[in-house]
């Protein structure tokens, strides 16, 4: 097994169980999909491993020190330490669980300028999940969509240091996602 299958399975083992908020499916494959957004645009096996651990930390019981664990029976030189480091930089830090008294856009703001610092490489997979939570959140008809679609633009217009061509891509499906929302449906009567 290659090093991507076994991060990948890694992965799957640690959303085990875990259902995609917006959409009816596994949330195994939100990272799975984030990780093949990211290898249209970069050659990098690092941010490839970084994609499909992504939310790994933040969302399951698996702890930093764990994944860094799993991460060095993988690598033997730095790429442990780079792997760990992306997926550190896509963790939110400011989560109401730890700033219970703080309000959601007092964290959000925080939240943005602390990722306008992240990595290039951290920035190109913070992309791909924009891109891919955009589209599920839209399609769900839910009414925190138009909220996340800004929150979205807000974190794209603040890190524009990843791929520029993904970055393109992300920005133009945000902001087609928040048009699609703001425009009545087709044949709707009034």
């Amino acid at each position: 097994m290659n090093i991507l299958a076994t991060v990948e399975a890694f992965a799957r083992s640690a959303h085990e169980g875990q259902r995609r908020k917006y959409a009816n499916e596994p949330y195994i494959n939100h990272p799975v999909r984030v990780m093949h957004t990211c290898a249209e645009y970069v050659n990098d096996e690092v941010v490839l491993e970084a994609a499909l651990l992504h939310d790994v930390i933040e969302d399951t019981e698996v702890s930093a020190n764990m994944l860094f664990k799993f991460l060095q029976t993988l690598h033997s030189g730095p790429e442990a330490v780079k792997v760990m480091k992306l997926v550190q930089e896509l963790t939110d830090e400011y989560v109401s669980a730890k700033y219970p008294g703080w309000n959601r856009v007092k964290r959000k703001k925080l939240e943005v300028l602390r990722l306008s610092k992240i990595s290039p490489a951290a920035q190109t997979i913070k992309y791909a999940d924009i891109l891919d939570n955009s589209t599920d959140i839209v399609n769900s008809g839910s009414d925190f969509a138009t909220r996340y679609l800004l929150e979205a633009e807000d974190i794209l217009l603040n890190i524009p240091k990843g791929d520029a061509a993904l970055y393109k891509r992300t920005l133009e499906t945000v902001r087609l996602c928040r048009k699609q929302l703001s425009s009545p449906p087709a044949g709707a009567a009034y």
